[in-house]
């Protein structure tokens, strides 16, 4: 299904085109002024130049072919040759009945389904998930929706780190505490335990005290360094230690990323690439491509158009051990081998530009991708407190992301106990903190997905979970509301499966239809953007001009049932349509607030 704004644009194309003028000079966009009109063209100006005339003769010119037109209800011409365009009722209403008897709104299906791979999450083993993984985690996981509900084959891939020096401080620190623990003797020939020595609270305990250890000792780093080193080079005990490391971390991990509804459909890490380092490493020093500088392996990777210094891309370190180049190129090459991606999207901190850059450039330099797999970095910037610095915790620490979300959570639990308390009614506890847990959820998301990606933004707990303004509570509110006069509509006998759309009969009627029209434009730019945000300031859009409409509207009092059903088609449209974006997004809406 052709989206509005182009079918628009072929009328006004015509009518240039029949005043004698080039075709493409009628473009249509959004009007800047939607208090002067709904659509506008400026292609008069262009054409200005083209044929050494008057833009205001053009555009009158082109006006009159369009006396006719099906599409336009006003054509209007303003100095110095704007078209200002404002569209039949009947036309945008037969719009929207194609849109609701279409699959996924009349978005198109592309040409051919891609194969995308999102690599999101990037969690540490044996760590706690921070604030500091919020965003990459929500951001990947709306990203990978969008792909997917557009018509692609997505795969999101968590890309753990699980084989670095953390391992080799973890084991460490359990050898100083339980030396007698069998991993460590080196003798032992049978089976070790299937139980873990440690909880995950234990496990979370012991890294940070390892981590601040090795900062003052630089014995104990050694020692640590030497631990890793006998870990990646299959030493049976340190080998075992961490698979209990991996099950009792990534059991949590589960846990911590279900809370937050993301999901990814591989758990796969930087250990899962370590056989094929030395091959990879083999194919890139007989390509030419590496050679050594002060002892370390390199691959140049600048360019003659660069304008800042980018430094060679190091493969392995000068003592032979490798880097998180070296597993992210094997990784690439792995997932080619795999899955033959058309495009790889990763999600990481906007300061790791640089070095995707270089990894990037390193990876078509040497061919491990095709020339048309498309290497894509999104960089997000950091959620940051009231203060401009990066949000901690009022302890000054980096707060724990399950404490975030319960934060979010019991603030949401007091806004419904107060919301009720005012309005004089009872509430059940268990409803109301169930229903806490999913605005507050959407409280997070949207908070953070309604700013560019890219952006830096305030985490600010009381405007996220208001139920006024731009927030998720917002949205869902305005969910929650249709849900309710549909509900109601049906108990009254009515049917919410037969009323089609019906012509606008008031300005805010008009201008809900408006903007759901815009739907499959918005889909489409938020996926070729790979932009989230582009949904959120589109259904902000829809429910400022629902909550309009249904203001200026008595919809269950109307006694003209054939205009009251073209109301409830609308009203129902509009929550289809705004229920699939926010599952997009990443929450759900509750089916009372």
């Amino acid at each position: 299904m052709q989206k509005i704004i182009d079918l628009i644009s072929e009328e006004m194309k015509k009518a240039f085109a029949a005043a004698g003028y080039d075709g493409e000079l009628g473009k249509v966009t959004l009007s800047n002024r939607p208090d002067l009109c709904e659509y506008q063209c400026n292609g008069a100006m262009a054409g200005a130049k083209q044929y050494h005339k008057a833009p205001l003769v053009i555009a009158k010119e082109a006006a009159a072919q369009l006396a006719e037109s099906e599409v336009f209800a006003e054509v209007s011409v303003a100095p110095p040759g704007f078209l200002n365009l404002k569209l039949k009722a009947s036309f945008v209403s037969d719009y929207l009945r194609q849109m609701r008897n279409a699959p996924k709104f009349g978005l198109e299906a592309p040409a051919r389904a891609e194969t995308i791979i999102v690599d999101y999450g990037g969690a540490n083993v044996a760590k706690p998930l921070h604030v500091g993984h919020l965003r990459p985690a929500i951001i990947g996981e709306s990203v990978k929706r969008i792909c997917r509900y557009v018509g692609h084959d997505v795969i999101g891939d968590i890309h753990m780190g699980d084989w670095g020096l953390q391992m080799g401080l973890v084991i460490t620190e359990l050898r100083k505490r339980q030396p007698d623990l069998v991993y460590f003797d080196e003798n032992y020939t049978g089976e070790y335990p299937a139980e873990a020595p440690f909880t995950i609270a234990e496990l979370e305990e012991i890294y940070p005290a390892a981590s601040a250890r090795s900062k003052e000792d630089a014995a104990y780093k050694a020692e640590a360094m030497e631990a890793t080193h006998r870990l990646q080079n299959g030493e049976r005990g340190h080998r075992a230690l961490w698979r209990h490391i991996m099950r009792v971390s990534v059991e949590d991990l589960k846990k911590n990323y279900d809370s937050l509804d993301v999901h990814f459909d591989l758990w796969k890490g930087e250990s899962d690439v370590q056989d094929l380092i030395p091959g990879m490493v083999d194919l890139l020093k007989k390509g030419g491509y590496a050679y050594e500088s002060d002892g370390a392996l390199v691959v140049d990777v600048k360019e003659e158009t660069d304008t800042k210094e980018v430094p060679p891309c190091m493969i392995l370190k000068s003592d032979g051990a490798s880097l998180y180049n070296t597993t992210d190129l094997a990784t690439i090459m792995d997932r080619m081998e795999k899955y033959h991606p058309d495009k790889m999207i990763y999600v990481t901190d906007k300061r790791q530009d640089l070095y995707f850059e270089q990894i990037f450039r390193c990876a078509r330099k040497t061919g491990l991708v095709d020339e048309k797999t498309q290497l894509v970095h999104i960089g997000n910037g950091t959620m940051n407190g009231r203060d401009g610095k990066p949000f901690k915790t009022r302890e000054g620490g980096v707060m724990r992301l399950e404490h975030l979300i319960r934060e979010i959570d019991e603030e949401m639990l007091r806004k419904i106990q107060e919301n009720a308390a005012t309005k004089g009614y009872e509430i059940d506890m268990a409803e109301a903190a169930e229903t806490a847990g999913i605005v507050g959820l959407a409280a997070v998301k949207y908070g953070d997905l309604s700013n560019q990606a890219a952006k830096d933004y305030i985490f600010d707990i009381d405007r996220f979970t208001s139920f006024e303004g731009d927030t998720g509570p917002y949205i869902l509110y305005t969910i929650v509301r249709i849900k309710s006069i549909l509900h109601k509509y049906a108990g009254q006998g009515g049917s919410l499966t037969d009323p089609l759309v019906r012509d606008a009969v008031n300005d805010s009627e008009k201008s809900l239809m408006l903007e759901l029209a815009k739907y499959n434009a918005v889909i489409e730019t938020a996926y070729e953007e790979a932009a989230p945000h582009r949904i959120c300031a589109f259904i902000y859009d829809i429910a400022n001009a629902f909550n309009h409409f249904y203001h200026e509207t008595k919809v269950l009092a109307e006694t003209d049932e054939e205009k009251k059903a073209g109301w409830i088609a609308l009203l129902k449209l509009t929550g289809d349509i705004l229920e699939t974006c926010i599952e997009l997004l990443g929450f759900a809406a509750p089916e009372k607030m």
